[in-house]
């Protein structure tokens, strides 16, 4: 099933549910103009299709003593025949601490969002563990002061638009 294959109400769900994934079956369905049944069976087509990877709750760092988000800018060699990245994405998978790795074209080749208590604590991680990252050559580092904009909503509207 691809985006194209999408009815409009199973885009009305995706939107709904990416807003607030606790929804009963019942508030969805009322939320979308749809009965339940019928609602509860898309819902089931596009978790079993792979549009609706998981359902998670978002949680406030800051009120969990989790103050500062960096991201992190790291150069690895690309050696031919060497696992050196396979073992640097392994070591980023085992690492709490990190929230997210990207590989990337450019000066770099992973972006890592990392979150921690605060300034220390990510002065610690970065010496006992990003460094120590298989393969690390380089680390340059960002602070987020303030969040303008931080959602985990899709837009999609524009892919609706796009189709």
């Amino acid at each position: 099933m691809k985006m194209t294959d999408l009815a409009a109400a199973d885009l009305r769900i995706l939107s709904e549910l990416q807003k607030d994934g606790s929804l009963s079956n019942v508030a969805l369905a009322e939320r979308i103009g749809m009965s339940p049944s019928p609602c509860l069976r898309r819902v089931k087509q596009l978790e079993g299709a792979g549009f609706i990877c998981r359902y998670a709750a978002l949680l406030d760092g800051p009120r969990l003593g989790l103050g500062l988000t960096a991201y992190v800018e790291v150069k690895v060699p690309q050696v031919t025949g060497d696992d050196i990245v396979a073992r640097f994405k392994q070591a980023v998978m085992r690492e709490p601490a990190i929230t997210g790795c990207f590989v990337t074209a450019g000066q770099f080749d992973f972006l890592l969002r990392v979150v921690v208590a605060d300034i220390d604590a990510y002065s610690t991680l970065a010496q006992n563990v990003l460094l120590k990252l298989p393969g690390v050559q380089d680390i340059r580092t960002s602070f987020v002061l303030e969040a303008v904009k931080d959602t985990t909503e899709l837009p999609i509207a524009r892919a609706q638009a796009a189709r």
